[in-house]
């Protein structure tokens, strides 16, 4: 065994191909399995004459069994998903992603088999396109993360399918759709969201990010964006999507160095330079989202002008000053925030949208500053609180008139 160990140490020194040096440590943690129960991940120093990067090795690989055995899900037939979906029909998609479409589905509550269509309970069916093996990874990181988590933010998850080729995930119907949709699709079924609704959504995507950066789950999001906010009846936001989720540090020092993946615009600046990704990384991409939900305005729009198709770039030099933040303000929103509030909204944008990762807020930081605008970001809510202060005001003055004279008054 140590001389094994010897020879995986020279070549990992000498071999600059990252990739044949992870799957060396791979099969080194496999045959050594001497770990501790509750630790899944590790950090190691993989160094050669170019870099040296602090990265996340599985030194406890969960096989795709392990996986969805402990995962207390459903374990779905294709055959009841298809006829759930009636067939997997056209007019069932509720929406569609680089690794599948969503059908809209009906199953007994009790039984989770079929059901007719209008009866028993709805759910959203993904159903992974079957070439590549990129989908089969993040089906199975989504069985992974989403079969653990919980949290009132988080989309919650069903079960699955895994039966011949076929790699389906069963979830909660979410009856208001993508924010994604309410923010930029143009139709009488999304109607704009007033600016108390946004700021909503804001702060209940802000609690899913904080669950998921915290010490219980200890989870880099990696793909935030509005297409992966979904919203329930009650406009209540929920994450959803973790195919591309990982594992990583939580103290804003250290990182996880991997593969750049995710959507263009949203992911933070040093990861898409480096791989480098951290806490901070997500919150880059949530000052993304909360810039959008400002505006109205997608963080890439080649259909705009020249000068204001990235979002960013045009709207920084506005977001700083009370007078000049109205010029991005989102105008199906007009009249329904304060300034105060407006310019509350924009500053946090700002911060989260920091080119260094440590002038960045975190999670808990950016929940606190929302929940203050949930209180004082509407023009009704400032409105009250001028009049409460006026009439305090005036019953002062009031007071302070009718006073009965001291004795010393009535002396003189």
């Amino acid at each position: 065994m140590i001389h094994l160990l010897c020879i995986v140490i020279y070549v990992i020194r000498f071999v600059k191909n990252q990739d044949f040096t992870l799957t060396l440590l791979h099969y080194w943690a496999k045959l050594t399995k001497n770990i501790g129960s509750n630790s899944r991940y590790v950090g190691i120093d993989v160094k050669d004459t170019s870099s040296s990067s602090s990265i996340a090795i599985p030194l406890t690989p969960r096989s795709e069994g392990e996986i969805l055995d402990s995962s207390n899900l459903k374990s779905f037939g294709f055959i009841d998903l298809r006829a759930a979906t009636r067939n997997f029909r056209p007019d069932s998609v509720l929406g569609e992603g680089g690794f599948g479409c969503v059908f809209k589905g009906w199953i007994d509550e009790h039984t989770f088999k079929a059901a007719k269509p209008g009866t028993g309970m709805v759910i959203a069916v993904k159903r992974l396109n079957q070439e590549g093996l990129q989908g089969h990874k993040e089906w199975l990181t989504e069985i992974n993360y989403l079969g653990q988590l919980y949290h009132p933010n988080l989309v919650k998850l069903i079960g699955y399918c895994l039966e011949d080729e076929h790699r389906l995930l069963v979830y909660e119907f979410m009856a208001r759709g993508s924010l994604e949709n309410h923010l930029f699709r143009r139709s009488s079924y999304f109607q704009p969201l007033s600016w108390n609704l946004r700021m909503k959504v804001a702060l209940g995507a802000a609690k899913g990010l904080a669950y998921l950066h915290s010490p219980e789950a200890k989870v880099i999001y990696r793909d935030f964006k509005s297409s992966n906010i979904l919203l329930d009846a009650n406009y209540n936001a929920k994450l959803s999507d973790f195919g591309l989720a990982k594992d990583g540090p939580m103290d804003g020092k250290s990182y996880v160095s991997t593969r750049v993946m995710g959507t263009y615009g949203y992911a933070a600046p040093e990861y898409m330079a480096t791989g480098h990704l951290t806490a901070r990384s997500d919150i880059y991409s949530f000052g993304v989202v909360l810039l959008e939900m400002i505006t109205g305005r997608r963080v890439m729009d080649k259909n705009r002008p020249q000068g204001e198709q990235n979002l960013i770039q045009w709207a920084r030099p506005y977001l700083a000053s009370k007078r000049r933040i109205f010029r991005v303000m989102d105008a199906r929103i007009e009249g329904q925030y304060s300034p105060t509030g407006a310019l509350k909204a924009a500053t946090l944008a700002i911060k989260c949208l920091a080119i260094e990762p440590k002038y960045r807020p975190n999670i808990k930081e950016v929940v606190k500053a929302l929940e203050q605008l949930q209180d004082t970001g509407s023009v009704k809510t400032e409105a009250v609180q001028k009049h409460r202060r006026s009439c305090a005001k005036d019953s002062s003055r009031k007071a302070a008139s009718h006073r009965r004279p001291s004795a010393a008054t009535v002396v003189a």
